[in-house]
This record gives structure tokens, sequence and C-alpha cells, in this order.
């Protein structure tokens, strides 16, 4: 039976230590700490059994409808430092009419674009301010393709924490803007996102205060991400679906997922049943499929990256190993689409269902579709699809040529 939780007693979080995800080297967890030793991301463990003792998922069920309900599971020790604006427990929709167009009849959409700036990205801000709060840093720097910017960004300006964002010259207009109003410092960069990372992590060395949050150059990111898998488990009375499906650029959500998955098993809360995880990537930028299918354990970037999905623009995962590995035991696989596959199917969607993904979610549909046409997805499956964010954010993916009527 799960115990009060008193935060006082600081029975809030479980949270143990930090492992390095390469050699499994300890760290504590009690320092802003970055990459290990061997320039590897570091994950949060928390002593699980402890969880059984403050939580269940029937005490879990009558919290507060947002992913500090979780919060044995995050690593913000105190609720004190929580930095929140209602972030979580996202609607899984029954897709009644695409579904059975393509074949499927049990599709389900995890919707993050209701979230506080549209987008998935609010999760791992939203714990990793919190947590860089708790853990007296002054001040945060990522690059980003738009999302993640303007997450970090909004949280940060909530925390009273300033912020600093690089971002590329071809991102959407509308991630720079949110950045700006929320009153971050921002710089436009002529390159992609690995070339605003170094630009990041010069400009933050700089300021000497500032920590860099680039995607899994921190720890907790990832953990705010893993609610995802929280949820979805929660949402299907605690059990897991066939498969998800999930568009993967820095992959941390696909491996938040992953790691829910298997925090969830050793507690006992789930079966023993595991989805396979498939890792959506676009043609012009798909580095995760092309490791996959030649059956290596690190991925090399292409030359040219390039596509309308902007946010899955990422040509050299630091988590690549991890992502591969996750793929791999669960049976999973990797797909690339097309940027006219990826237009198609957004809108598809929205014709059938009324809804306005966003590019990278309709490229998981694109390869949905693929998988059903060659049967690797079962008609009677069970089938989640994560929709990172609000297609409101990429009005650029609709041309709008309407006549113009004179009364």
């Amino acid at each position: 039976m799960a115990t009060r939780t008193n935060p006082d007693r600081g029975d809030y979080s479980a949270l143990d230590h930090l492992e390095c995800s390469s050699s499994g080297q300890v760290y504590s967890a009690e320092e802003p700490q970055g990459l290990s030793a061997q320039g590897t991301p570091l994950l949060a463990r928390y002593d699980l059994e402890r969880v059984s003792r403050l939580a269940s998922p029937k005490s879990i069920s009558v919290r507060p409808p947002n992913l500090w309900r979780y919060h044995e599971l995050l690593p913000v020790r105190s609720p004190r430092h929580v930095i929140t604006m209602g972030e979580g427990m996202t609607p899984l929709i029954p897709l009644n009419n695409y579904g059975p167009s393509i074949g499927l009849h049990r599709l389900l959409l995890k919707d993050d674009g209701g979230l506080p700036t549209g987008s998935f990205k609010c999760r791992g801000a939203a714990v990793g301010v919190s947590r860089a709060v708790e853990l007296g840093v002054k001040g945060v720097a990522l690059p980003t393709n738009g999302n993640a910017g303007a997450a970090w960004a909004a949280y940060a300006a909530r925390a009273g924490m300033p912020a600093l964002v690089g971002i590329p010259v071809d991102s959407p207009p509308i991630s720079r803007a949110e950045c700006v109003v929320v009153g971050a410092e921002v710089f436009l960069v002529n390159g992609h996102i690995g070339d605003a990372g170094r630009l990041v992590t010069e400009a933050a060395s700089a300021r000497g205060q500032f920590q860099d949050v680039s995607t899994l150059k921190e720890p907790y990111r990832l953990e705010g991400k893993k609610t995802m898998g929280l949820e979805i488990a929660e949402q299907l009375g605690w059990r897991m679906p066939d498969v998800i499906v999930y568009p993967t650029g820095g992959g941390v959500g696909l491996l938040g997922i992953y790691k829910a998955l298997c925090e969830l098993q050793e507690l006992g809360w789930i079966g023993d049943k595991v989805p396979r995880l498939v890792a959506v990537q676009a043609e012009g930028c798909a580095p995760i499929v092309e490791a996959f299918a030649a059956g290596e354990h690190y991925s090399k970037p292409p030359k040219d990256p390039r596509t309308i999905a902007f946010g899955i623009t990422v040509p050299k995962p630091i988590g690549d190993f991890m992502i591969l590995d996750a793929l791999r035991s669960t049976g999973g696989t990797a797909v690339a689409v097309s940027d006219a596959a990826i237009i198609a199917e957004l809108h598809r969607v929205a014709a059938l269902e009324g809804t306005f993904v966003c590019p990278e979610t309709a490229a998981c549909f694109a390869a949905l579709r693929e998988l059903r046409d060659s049967r690797w997805v079962a008609s009677t499956e069970e089938v989640v699809v994560l929709n990172t964010g609000t297609g409101l954010k990429y009005p650029q993916t609709v041309d709008v040529d309407l006549p113009l009527l004179t009364p």
C-alpha cells in the first residue's frame, strides 16, 4: 500500500542518482550536471522500491490532472520549486475516421498540441527549468528548431530566469516571436541546429552562469518527456499499446517513452507487454533510419539536412545509440518519408478528423500508411501516434489560395 507523501520529509521525489548512459558510472544528482566524462548523456535513476511505498496507480489516479501527478518519478525534490503552467495529461483521441481509411480500427492520437506553448516541449521545459531552479542555476541556454526554444524561454521567464536561444534562420517565424515576447535573448543562425548548438555552447560558456540545456546535454528534459509514456499507460488502464509511432529528431521523446516503459515494468504497474517503437524521420534528414537499416550502433549526419518537418531536422542526435537500442530492444523499426507524403497526410488527417497536426506528426501518419501497406502493423493492433505540436504553428505547410469575392 502507498504511504502518504510528505514533501517536508523529502518524499516528493525518489530521485537517487545520475548514471552515464554508456559506462554506467554514477554521478551526483545534487549539483548541475552536463554530459558524462565519456561525453554521453546522463540518465536520472530512481529508488523504485521507494516509489512503490510512496505511490500506486490508485493513489495517482486522484491527483490533479497534470504531469506532476507522477512526482515520485520526476527529479524535482520539493513542490516549492515546481514551475508549472498546468502542462500534461493531454487527451488520447480515437481516430475513428482516419484509422479505418488505412485499415486500422484501434488508432489513437496522443495530442500534445494543446500544451501551454503549443507543443510537447513544455514537458521537458517544465521539469528541466524546475530542477534548474532547485539546483541554483542562474540561466539557461539552448539551440532550437523552434518549439524547444519557445518552451524553455517561456518557463524560464515564469521562473524569473534569463534564457539564451540560438535558432536557425529557416525556423518557423512564430517560434522566434515566442522566444522574443517572453524576453529571451535570441540570435538567428545562418545554418542548421548543429551550427546553432556550437554557438550556444560558446555563448553559455562565455556568460559563465548559464547552463547549456541542449538536447540530452542535461539530464532532466528527458524526465519531462518521459511523462508521455506514463500518461499513455495510465490512460489505457495501466497497460501499453501494440505500437507507438514517434517523430524523431533528437529523439528525447522516444527515449522518454522507452524509459517510462522500463520503469513501469520494474515497478510492476504494467504487464509484460512491450510496444514496438517506431522512429519516423524525413527523407531529407534520416540519420537514425539509415543507421537502423545498416545495423549500426551510431548514426552519420547527412550532408545537406533539409525537410519541411523542421522539428526533426537533427543531423546527428547525441543520443543516437540509445535511440537505436530502444528500437531494437522493442522489436521496432525506423521509417523515412518524403515531404510530399508529409503534406498529403497532414491534409488527410485534418479533413477526416478535424485535427490540424504539425508536419512532424504528419510524417508519422505517412510512415504508418507504409507500415500498414507492408503489413508490419496488423489491422487489429492498437497503435498510438504522438502529435508533438499544433499545426497552427506551421502556417507555411498549408497553401491557402482563395478567390476574393466582392459583395
